[in-house]
């Protein structure tokens, strides 16, 4: 898909945008209620950012940019929008600042590495996917069948089925980011493997956390 030059830029702390996520969002505030109406009147599109840290109005300047999939006006002005992650970006120069912030945008597409050590980490993170597939998720696994990019082949969704589709994707880098964004409750450990550019060094991250995660579930479920 192509990219406009620029966006409009939403800051939303906690909520990181991945490629292939979907994200609701509940837009209240007058800039982001222009903001919406700027994006729907062109390409749909529109970026979410962490705030910069010691400068709570300005962008961290890597972000997710995201299509606008639905989105439903309220009678009091406001408005719910499902936002589906395409790809990260950097921020560039801003060339607007009110009544909301327009940057200039770059894609970020780091080419998919190969080797064995890649294909380690990638078995190393199923391995760790299936143990926690097999224990159970707090999102339905049709989610995860969207961030596979396959589609449900059966009714529930079997875990054998998202296994398989995981296992299918081509990209390390979109593995990696799927799994990030359902499967880690903090927010933090999703914004470090959404700045994390570089695909082997995403794998490490999400595997890492995943392992903590694994470790942290085991000690409460021993007390």
């Amino acid at each position: 898909m192509r990219f406009p030059d620029s966006a409009g830029v939403m800051i939303l702390d906690g909520c990181p945008l991945f490629p292939r996520s979907l994200v609701p969002l509940f837009i209240f505030e007058p800039r982001y209620r222009s903001l919406l109406e700027h994006a729907l009147s062109g390409d749909r599109m529109m970026c979410l950012a962490m705030r910069r840290p010691g400068a709570p109005e300005r962008p961290n300047p890597l972000a997710g940019i995201g299509l606008i999939r639905t989105s439903v006006e309220n009678p009091n002005g406001t408005s719910n929008l499902l936002l589906e992650g395409l790809g990260r970006v950097r921020l560039g120069r801003a060339v607007q600042t009110r009544p909301f912030r327009i940057h200039r945008i770059e894609p970020i597409s780091p080419p998919a590495p190969e080797g064995p050590d890649v294909d380690a980490l990638v078995t190393r993170l199923l391995g760790l996917v299936e143990v926690r597939l097999r224990q159970g998720t707090e999102f339905p696994l049709s989610a995860l069948m969207h961030q596979a990019g396959a589609a449900p082949l059966s009714s529930p969704v079997r875990v054998e089925d998202c296994l398989a589709a995981l296992r299918a994707m081509k990209d390390p880098g979109s593995l990696a980011d799927g799994v990030a964004a359902l499967f880690l409750p903090n927010f933090v450990m999703r914004q470090v493997v959404l700045h994390a550019v570089d695909v082997s060094e995403r794998l490490r991250h999400v595997i890492d956390f995943l392992s903590l995660e694994a470790t942290r579930s085991g000690k409460e479920s021993s007390r």
